[in-house]
C-alpha cells in the first residue's frame, strides 16, 4: 500500500464498537483553516507587520450512517435499545467517547476525545434508506495531547 495517500473508510468505531455502513460519498474531514489575526501598522498601509496565530486548523468529519440496528442509534444518538426497539432519550445525553477510523489505504486516524452529534434523517422511499447523519466534533483530550492522530497500521482496514 502507498502510504502518500490517505483513501477508503474500512471501518468506523466510536466507543469501541463498529458503527456499520457509512453511506458512500457520505464521509467528509470539514477541514477548516487556522486562524489568525494581522496586526496592521499606519507606517505600513501594504502588508500587516504581524500574524497572530489563534487556532490551529481543525476537522469536523461528517457521514451518514446507513446500518440503523438498535445498538448502531444507541451508540451514536444515546437512549435505550431492546430486542425489538430504540427509543430516544428522554433527557439531555452527550454521546463522547474514542472515535478510530480504519483506512483501506492503511492508516488509522484515531480522536481520542470525540463528540457524536447525530440525528435521524433520509427519506422513507422504495428507492433510498433512513441513514443518521453523524458529525464527529473533535475536543482536546483531558490528558492535554494531541486531538487527533493519523498513523500507519499493520495490514490496513481491508487487509
Amino acid at each position: 500500500m502507498n502510504k502518500n495517500f490517505l483513501y477508503g473508510i474500512g471501518r468506523f468505531t466510536f466507543k469501541g464498537k463498529e458503527l456499520g455502513y457509512i453511506e458512500k460519498g457520505s464521509f467528509d474531514f470539514g477541514g477548516k483553516e487556522p486562524e489568525s489575526v494581522d496586526v496592521e501598522a499606519e507606517q505600513v498601509p501594504d502588508a500587516p507587520v504581524l500574524s497572530l496565530a489563534q487556532k490551529n486548523g481543525t476537522i469536523e468529519p461528517t457521514f451518514n450512517l446507513i446500518q440503523l440496528n438498535y445498538e448502531n442509534m444507541v451508540a451514536v444518538l444515546g437512549g435505550t435499545a431492546t430486542a425489538t426497539g430504540w427509543s430516544a432519550p428522554a433527557k439531555l445525553q452527550n454521546v463522547e467517547g474514542e472515535a478510530v477510523i480504519d483506512l483501506v489505504s492503511g492508516q488509522t486516524i484515531s480522536i481520542p476525545n470525540a463528540k457524536m452529534i447525530a440525528y435521524l434523517s433520509g427519506k422513507l422511499t422504495l428507492t433510498e434508506v433512513a441513514k443518521i447523519s453523524c458529525k464527529v466534533k473533535v475536543q482536546k483530550p483531558e490528558d492535554g495531547g494531541a486531538p487527533y492522530s493519523i498513523t500507519d497500521t499493520a495490514t490496513g482496514a481491508n487487509a
